[in-house]
């Protein structure tokens, strides 16, 4: 099997999720993903995430959240911002702001994944992984 980029599979599967208002997506279960999920549940973009499936593959189920009688969903925006073929790192002090702070940038920092405001206050710095609002 080809070497493949999880996080922009992540992504795009919960974007294709929103768009058909999905309740749930899997995604192939990893440490990273498992990371990202997290952000994006505490950040309030998914409703939570649990793991299935036995050792060998492992998925992890997120249930997407909507707002309003016709189900808007919360998540207008997924963008993958540093690729395998492109790396995107970023200095403390250089941190993008999302949409003026509206949306978050989730960066993978030495301290572990967190979005932007959180890597700003620890002082670090990281790979800007993607953007979501």
């Amino acid at each position: 099997m080809a070497a493949t980029d999880t996080i922009s599979d992540m992504l795009t599967r919960i974007r294709n999720a929103c768009m058909v208002k999905h309740q749930t997506t899997q995604v192939p279960s990893t440490r990273m993903t498992k990371a990202i999920a997290k952000v994006l549940q505490s950040e309030g973009f998914i409703e939570g995430f649990e793991e299935t499936g036995e050792i060998p593959q492992k998925f992890i189920v997120i249930s997407l959240k909507y707002k309003g009688r016709n189900r808007q969903p919360i998540i207008s925006t997924l963008k993958r911002v540093s690729k395998p073929g492109l790396r995107v790192y970023s200095r403390k002090k250089d941190i993008p702001r999302v949409l003026g702070g509206i949306g978050i940038a989730i960066v993978s920092t030495s301290r572990g994944v967190m979005t932007d405001r959180e890597a700003r206050s620890q002082g670090v710095g990281g790979e800007i992984l993607c953007y979501v609002w």
